[in-house]
């Protein structure tokens, strides 16, 4: 058998029991010996599982998991040695998901041979972990950084034992770790963190573009007490671990360590926070070891599941609009002097410039540029500060989701007349093998000010619309929020075959766009759903039914034309990806009916947690052309 029809071939059941004492600091030789063996082997195992994801296209991390196994190992045997610790791995860093993926097969709550389907859609193995969807996981840990504050509460609810979470230097960047390092001291609670420092995010070394961080003094100067080891010597981790064991209070072991040390291809390097390629994947097990078959004939035999649909409206083209918006503010600044530039604009990342299109920015234009760390509240908060003079401009970027992370400080840069240009990529569901905690859903968040005030809220229909946003509201005054999907989307094409968002077409602000005039109905979508949407449109007119479609890239703004317009005629169908319980179809029909228009009314959105996978998503949540079509068909009756 080959791919995931096989064996696992690393055999979990001989992993050895081993038990710990913390108040004997030194490991025996025996224990040493024992502990080395279970730490070979379960590395071994995330490496062979993680590197499907690879295999079969949907990504996945492989470096931090593969890091912490000394200390997880560590904390199973004090488990197993008393009660007197909560016994879960909690872990504020949740793509390392495979750590929680290998106990569950450990533990007997999977087959071990399911950890093959890693990050697989439908296999319930997403690449965060969600609490009551995988047997054996025990919590959720939602987004990075976000564990340690509720941690604290776990620890007020336990204090007659000790709790432990697993961290990292990058989750520890996160604002409301301080916060929670303040509680934990101030009611001395029993929390002890193992943080892994290996000096390595998404975007490259927090000791080059984070210049002065330093976890232990940080911690220390919270009040917590602190012990920094080298995490590949396992005597000094496990004397550490000991010593804060040990201690009365809340303190944290610092585990200095390279990346994925040991994994040739990507040790050290911020490629070892992603997954690992197959081919060093089959490198590593062949420096191990391993007979050559072993992961090869599994490895080699996954293969991308690709969903062939024929889209017609839209190319067969397709182009990353997270990039282009990138793409589209290195036009707008090619416009004017680096000198100008520097002066009237800020752009700064949040550790994802790779992912959110400000790579291209930072290559093109560093003059405008900052690196930055995974802060997302101060750095937003440094794009609108910067933009507090009238005639500067702050731009700031991070993923959908992480929006709403930051719904404080946009009020307090709305309050203070900012000027911040903020993208939000990986919006929607569209490819988001993370899953739940991922999801970008929840965007009218952002339009919270009061009836007096204005933002605006753009999401661009293909590569070609976006550029024209980008261009028209750039230094346009005021907080403006462009929204981006993870996946790669197609150009949009009129009836006649050419495209849309051509070169005469102009943006206005609050301005919808008629795809196409209908009499029977219209469907009014944005963003990655109108391609969708399109096609469902063009398929129910080849059959008669003149239904027509609105583009809506400006949310969150009624134009009265064209509300009046699809107001008036049989039925109005909202196609998002967005949350259907805070999106455009919560709001549209009111909308509508405080014009007195009442048309038959629907709406479609995301509407349950994720299925993993990429492509998957969509239908998953209902949202593909046929459930568009049958949405219509119930609507037109």
């Amino acid at each position: 058998m080959s791919g995931t029809d096989s064996k696992f071939p690393i055999d979990l059941t001989k992993l050895k029991k081993l038990e710990l004492d913390p108040s004997k600091p030194k490991l025996t030789n025996e224990q040493l010996d024992t502990l080395k063996y279970n730490i070979q082997l379960m590395r071994d195992a995330i490496v062979l599982f993680t590197a499907t994801g690879a295999a079969r296209g949907v990504s996945g991390h492989t470096g931090g998991a593969y890091d912490t196994v000394p200390e997880v190992n560590l904390l199973l045997s004090l488990f197993n040695h008393s009660d007197s610790y909560v016994p879960i791995l909690f872990d504020e860093a949740g793509h390392r998901v495979a750590t929680q993926y290998l106990m569950s097969a450990i533990e007997g709550h999977i087959p071990a041979e399911h950890l093959l389907h890693y990050r697989e859609a439908n296999s319930k193995l997403p690449g965060h972990p969600e609490l009551g969807l995988t047997p054996g996981v025990k919590f959720s840990s939602g987004r990075l950084g976000h564990v340690w504050p509720w941690v604290n509460g776990i620890a007020l609810a336990n204090k007659d034992k000790t709790v432990f979470m697993l961290g990292s230097d990058g989750s520890q960047q996160e604002g409301n770790d301080a916060e929670a390092a303040r509680l934990a001291v101030a009611q001395n609670l029993n929390v002890k963190l193992l943080i892994d420092d290996n000096d390595v995010t998404i975007a490259g070394h927090p000791s080059e573009y984070l210049k002065g961080y330093d976890l232990a003094k940080t911690l220390s100067g919270h009040g917590l007490k602190v012990v920094t080891v080298q995490g590949e010597d396992f005597q000094s981790l496990w004397a550490g671990l000991c010593e804060v064991i040990n201690y009365k209070g809340p303190a944290a072991v610092i585990c200095k360590r390279v990346m994925a040390p040991g994994v040739a291809d990507i040790e050290g390097t911020p490629h070892g926070h992603d997954v690992i390629p197959v081919k060093a994947a089959l490198k590593y097990f062949e420096a191990r070891g391993y007979p050559p078959n072993m992961a090869g004939d599994i490895l080699n035999n996954i293969k991308p599941n690709a969903v062939p649909y024929l889209y017609i409206g839209s190319t067969k083209e397709v182009g990353a609009t997270r990039v282009i918006f990138g793409e589209a503010v290195n036009q707008v600044l090619d416009k004017i002097s680096k000198e100008e530039a520097a002066a009237k604009v800020m752009v700064i990342d949040s550790d994802l410039e790779g992912s959110t299109g400000l790579k291209v920015i930072h290559q093109k234009h560093p003059e405008v540029f900052i690196p930055s760390g995974i802060m997302e509240r101060g750095n937003f908060s440094a794009a609108a500060g910067f933009g507090f003079d009238k005639n500067k401009f702050g731009v700031f970027s991070t993923f959908g989701a992480f929006l709403e992370m930051v719904i404080s400080e946009i009020t307090m840069a709305r309050l203070n007349f900012c000027n911040v240009l903020c993208h939000f990529s990986h919006s929607g569901v569209d490819e988001m093998a993370d899953n739940t905690c991922h999801f970008g859903v929840n965007h009218f968040f952002a339009d919270n000010g009061l009836s007096d005030t204005q933002s605006w809220l753009y999401w661009p229909a293909d590569g070609a619309q976006m550029i024209k946003i980008v261009e028209r509201v750039f230094f346009e005054r005021g907080v403006r929020f462009i929204f981006s999907t993870r996946s790669k989307v197609p150009y949009i094409l009129k009836e006649d075959g050419s495209r849309f968002f051509g070169d005469d077409y102009e943006f206005v602000p609050g301005k919808d766009d008629v795809i196409v005039e209908g009499k029977a109905g219209y469907v009014v979508s944005f963003g990655d759903m109108l391609y969708r949407s399109w096609d469902a449109v063009l398929r129910v007119r080849q059959e008669g039914l003149d239904v027509g479609l609105i583009n809506k890239p400006t949310l969150n703004l009624v134009d009265e034309q064209t509300i009046r317009k699809v107001g008036s005629s049989p039925f109005v169908l909202v196609v998002e990806s967005l949350n259907q319980k805070t999106g455009l179809g919560s709001k549209f029909g009111t909308w509508l009916l405080e014009r007195q228009l009442t048309p038959k009314y629907g709406y479609m959105g995301t509407n349950k947690e994720g299925c993993g996978g990429l492509t998957e998503q969509i239908p998953h949540q209902g949202l593909d052309p046929q459930s568009i079509i049958l949405k219509i068909r119930q609507l037109s009756q």
